[in-house]
């Protein structure tokens, strides 16, 4: 028999080597052929034991046919949001034989060029996409791929999806302020591109007409000058709260909405450096519930994030056993946590 080789380089050569059998006959041993007899088969797995061998994933998955990875298209990595529902869904995955593949993209503009690598055949066996508009161009590439899909934070008919109500959300933030007598009420947005935050600003006009009010255009501050995560940063909260507070003190917001609480901790911070108290002269809410939210008293909207990840992931082993299943959609409801921001006590 042949010297024994390094264990950390053993290859189905060596195995084929020192178990007198061709290297055809390892491959078919490691991908379960019935072409190959039970002595054969036992006297491989015997070596490969033997010489600590372990198949590499890629070498059986192209015998498989198939990869045991799944692949998540992410932009803006960054962000909590994005971090917790990648949490769920990678606890999902430690329950599965599936190995994540993430393909993160800095901005939206980029999640084509991401996607397009993530459809490559081999890659993936089936993909997880997330807060991602799907135009009529991306649901054809999508189709054409053949490949399992489950949209998170995104809605297309055709697509399993989980999401939240957004729109709710904003309804929610909107109502609980109204109750609370503001009737000028202030709106932080990141990049018009974002359809989440786009729902949540339909939300709060909803809940402001129904109520009989309607929303200043001055009090609405886009942060179209921050492109890093599409605005959904400290520093666009920040700068879009010192917008508002410009506007002359009777005719200023006297309670805002930041569409996430990321942008919340910014305007916060500038409503604290401009001598206001919190509340008191101002009242804010934000949306996500990240977890330094309850350390700053943040008033908020709730959306379960690990959840939808996790939900999302099961979804997709689910497609991938089952393709013609009917499209499924799970939409959770947002729930409004009160804190000292609005007033309340700190949870």
């Amino acid at each position: 028999m042949a010297s024994q080789p390094d264990p950390l380089s053993v290859t189905i050569y060596d195995i084929a080597d020192h178990a007198s059998v061709s290297i055809a006959t390892v491959s078919r041993v490691f991908n379960d052929h019935p072409r190959v007899s039970d002595s054969t088969r036992a006297r491989v797995f015997d070596v490969a034991n033997e010489l600590g061998y372990e198949p590499h994933a890629s070498a059986q998955s192209l015998a498989r046919k198939n990869t045991q990875v799944v692949s998540a298209v992410v932009p803006m990595m960054t962000s909590f949001f994005f971090m917790e529902v990648l949490r769920g869904l990678q606890d999902r995955l430690d329950e599965s034989d599936y190995d994540l593949l993430v393909y993160a993209a800095r901005t939206l503009g980029r999640v084509d060029g991401q996607l397009g690598r993530a459809l490559q055949r081999g890659r993936s066996d089936g993909m997880l996409l997330v807060s991602t508009p799907v135009t009529d161009a991306r649901a054809k590439k999508l189709a054409a791929s053949r490949r399992p899909v489950v949209l998170v934070d995104s809605h297309h008919d055709d697509l399993d999806s989980v999401c939240v109500d957004n729109v709710r959300g904003g309804e929610l933030a909107a109502e609980h302020l109204l109750e609370r007598g503001h009737e000028r009420i202030g709106l932080i947005l990141p990049l018009a591109e974002s359809v989440p935050a786009q729902d949540r600003r339909a939300g709060v006009e909803r809940a402001m007409a129904d109520a009989g009010k309607t929303l200043d255009p001055r009090h609405v501050i886009v942060a179209d000058w921050d492109h890093e995560q599409h605005g959904y940063t400290r520093f666009a909260g920040y700068r879009a709260m010192q917008q508002l507070l410009e506007l002359p003190e009777s005719e200023r917001p006297t309670a805002v909405f930041a569409a996430a609480d990321v942008m919340a901790l910014g305007a916060l911070r500038a409503a604290h450096e401009a001598g206001l108290s919190v509340p008191g002269d101002l009242e804010l809410v934000g949306f996500d519930d990240i977890a330094s939210s309850a350390y700053v008293g943040l008033t908020t909207l709730r959306q379960p994030m690990v959840e939808m990840g996790a939900l999302a992931t099961e979804m997709l082993l689910r497609r991938m056993r089952e393709p013609d299943t009917p499209p499924s959609h799970t939409v959770f409801a947002p729930r409004l946590v009160v804190r000292e921001t609005t007033g309340g006590l700190v949870p």
